[in-house]
């Protein structure tokens, strides 16, 4: 395999690493920290294709090492991110004690994110349908959308969305509905072009620009508004445009 070759490989290796070092911070709950390397990780996760792309190399290892990357960054760190919120939500209520007790920890149910998305990778990889387009909500996507809730939590001062987030009635709710996207038969749009053409991109070019006017009005939580917004997109555009 010549040098250039292995140059999308590395920058996948990248992703890993990034997606380990933040598991290590979410398990001691420094839920910024780990969301930092999780970014970091979803970039090189962007970057290893758009390099493949452009050095117009593509093989069966880096398929598979971009899926076992992602089932870190982008499974594991959420499975156990929503498990520290459901367990800190129990300990905030003087329940864990009790919870803890019971043969079945309730915070276990956070950890059916990783489950789900480990099933979605190795779909994704035998979907020979996904190569323009998604079927079912991506990974990142997910990961992002649980990274971003402790991180809503210390910023915001919407009590409404602060009170959503320490319930655990809406958090594992959540986990059962997010799951189920991941699997889900729902064709979503790719941010990848195969041009920049206004007329043929259109959807992606409002989406990235509402994405960005989000960000910079709602700070964290535009995260999950963003999500939601890419979802709503993708369908109006599958089924009317």
């Amino acid at each position: 395999m010549a040098v250039g070759e292995k140059i999308p490989n590395y920058i996948t290796l990248g992703n890993l690493f990034s997606g380990t070092v933040a598991a290590i911070f979410a398990v001691e709950g420094d839920f910024k920290t780990a969301g930092i390397f999780v970014l970091v990780g979803i970039i090189f996760d962007f970057f290893d294709g758009f390099v493949a792309r452009l050095l117009n190399v593509s093989g069966e290892l880096g398929k598979q090492l971009d899926s076992l990357a992602d089932m870190v960054t982008s499974g594991v760190v959420p499975g156990i991110i929503m498990f520290k919120l459901i367990q800190n939500n129990l300990i905030a209520d003087n329940l864990f004690e009790e919870k803890t007790a019971q043969i079945l920890d309730v915070q276990l149910i956070g950890l059916i994110l990783t489950l789900a998305a480990c099933y979605r990778l190795a779909r994704f990889n035998l979907d020979t349908r996904q190569t323009e387009s998604f079927i079912g909500l991506p990974t990142p996507a997910m990961c992002l959308f649980v990274v971003s809730l402790p991180l809503i939590q210390m910023e915001t001062d919407i009590e409404f969305v602060k009170d959503l987030i320490s319930n655990n009635y809406f958090l594992i709710a959540l986990t059962w509905f997010l799951s189920f996207l991941m699997n889900v038969e729902m064709h979503l749009f790719s941010l990848k072009f195969k041009d920049y053409s206004f007329k043929n991109n259109y959807v992606k070019y409002a989406f990235l620009l509402a994405s960005v006017l989000l960000m910079f009005t709602l700070n964290f939580l535009a995260v999950p508004l963003i999500i939601i917004l890419y979802i709503i997109l993708s369908v109006v555009k599958k089924r009317f445009l």
